[in-house]
């Protein structure tokens, strides 16, 4: 069975939304819930306090009247509120006044107070008078209304009060565990969708604004390293990941990384070491065998000693100059039609001994272009052997420059197939197994190429040969001033 796949991870920003949502939501719950325990352990001296003290202190005397007595709940609200009052009031309209009554609540309830169960009374903006509650309640009296307050005026002025009112009717001395639970989830209710939801949906939405422009700046210094990251291949093993604009939470990881490319560069470094001196040290027992074999007598199998000795000799070459490329740090100035006539003066003579025409035909006179001497006439040398191995040993070979800072190899033979040629630039690759290269020479020409900045491709010529093509940069600064003319193309036979 196999093991499912990480799943990718998703966007930091919404990740953050979500995540800052739901802890304001929690810490404002937290808070709400520890407010309503603040309540409760503390009594509330206001107006409705002063009714539920006036009814334990209610009775009726021996004649019937209302009287009030003193309660120990309704002496410590007195002490605390001097200016405590309250009128009850039974059915039949008589009274029993205690305290001050203020001006406002004196005399006669009228016929809609007279019949209220419960109010709230107070005064609006500017008014700052004593404010007072009603409530009809059950006493040892009998059932009557309590009128009271605590006598201390409210300063309304300049001030503007948002109220929501909500109101849970309960059984009168209801008892049990269950309607409890009732008002609790009631109470809960009242407070979430009243207060939680309202400030959640306000913070959320600052919140989904705010935490995308925060992390784009936090997270700014990112896109920078990974820009440097982008320009690390194997030609550019000294980059490094800047860590100066990058979050101190980042930091270790990206410094993590620094130590490994740092650890690489060792490992690569003692591979090339020890490359090119395996490749140096061969050279000598090479010319040795080499030379021993050509002191014996000719035959056939000495022959085909000697080739394979060479085929050995070149791939000691090869690798050498694999490893030489890792040294060329300056490019300089150079004429691309000047280095591919001297190649051409070279190989011509091992061209035309193989069957070949040589042809040469640069598009200008001059093609400056930057770059090391030594690399590119090597790799211009391996395309023009590869094309005498491989153009089947008749034609031309042309060797071609245009002004654009290119240069191409084109044959007459049977050329590259379709699903060879991203193949054949790959190291000991052979399109024909028996043939006598290295199987390092292209792998070399791509390696040059890439150090210049370029690239080098192979497609198929008019009349069926392979084209094999160079492409660099034309170095504008190194132009001369006048334009040259255009150069005659020359063939050697």
């Amino acid at each position: 069975m196999s093991a499912r796949p990480d799943k990718p991870p998703g966007s930091l920003h919404w990740r953050l939304v979500r995540n800052i949502i739901a802890m304001q939501a929690v810490g404002i719950l937290l808070l709400l819930g520890l407010i309503i325990a603040l309540l409760g352990f503390n009594e509330l001296e206001d107006d409705a306090a002063v009714v539920e003290a006036a009814r334990g202190a209610v009775f009726r005397d021996a004649a019937g009247a209302l009287a009030l007595r003193d309660t120990p709940a309704l002496a410590a609200l007195r002490a605390a509120r001097p200016r405590l009052w309250f009128v009850v009031r039974d059915a039949d309209g008589v009274m029993a006044v205690s305290g001050e009554v203020p001006p406002r609540f004196r005399g006669d309830f009228g016929a809609v107070l007279a019949t209220t169960d419960r109010a709230n009374l107070s005064w609006g903006l500017g008014d700052n008078s004593p404010t007072a509650a009603l409530k009809r309640q059950k006493t040892d009296a009998g059932l009557v209304q309590i009128l009271g307050g605590t006598g201390d005026a409210v300063s309304r002025a300049r001030t503007v009060s948002l109220n929501i009112d909500a109101r849970l009717e309960v059984e009168e001395n209801a008892k049990g565990w269950r309607t409890w639970l009732k008002i609790a989830v009631a109470i809960a209710v009242l407070l979430v969708v009243s207060g939680v939801v309202p400030i959640v949906l306000v913070m959320g939405a600052a919140t989904m604004v705010a935490t995308p422009i925060v992390v784009r700046r936090a997270l700014g210094g990112l896109r920078e390293t990974a820009e440097h990251a982008s320009l690390i291949d194997i030609n550019r093993l000294a980059v490094r990941l800047p860590t100066s604009q990058v979050p101190r939470e980042v930091a270790p990881l990206v410094q993590a990384v620094n130590r490994a490319l740092e650890r690489l560069d060792d490992g690569y470094d003692r591979r090339s070491r020890f490359m090119a001196d395996a490749a140096h040290e061969l050279r000598t027992p090479i010319t040795i065998l080499q030379t021993r074999l050509e002191l014996l007598p000719p035959s056939p199998e000495r022959t085909r000693l000697i080739e394979d000795v060479t085929r050995l000799a070149l791939l000691a070459e090869q690798l050498l100059d694999l490893q030489r490329l890792d040294h060329i740090d300056v490019f300089t100035p150079l004429d691309l039609v000047a280095l591919a006539r001297h190649v051409v003066e070279d190989m011509a003579p091992i061209a035309i001994a193989a069957g070949y025409d040589l042809a040469f035909e640069p598009d200008e006179a001059r093609v400056p272009v930057l770059g090391d001497q030594t690399s590119l006439e090597q790799a211009l040398t391996n395309l023009v052997q590869n094309a005498i191995e491989h153009g089947g040993r008749k034609g031309v070979i042309t060797v071609a420059v245009d002004s654009s800072g290119a240069v191409e190899v084109r044959d007459e033979g049977p050329g590259v197939p379709q699903d060879e040629r991203a193949r054949v630039f790959e190291p000991f690759y052979r399109l024909h197994p028996r043939s006598t290269g290295a199987g390092l020479g292209l792998n070399l020409v791509r390696e040059i190429a890439r150090r210049h900045l370029g690239r080098v491709s192979v497609t198929d010529t008019a009349i069926g040969g392979a084209c094999f093509r160079i492409e660099l940069h034309r170095h504008a600064e190194a132009a001369p001033a006048a334009a040259p003319a255009v150069a005659e193309p020359r063939m050697l036979k």
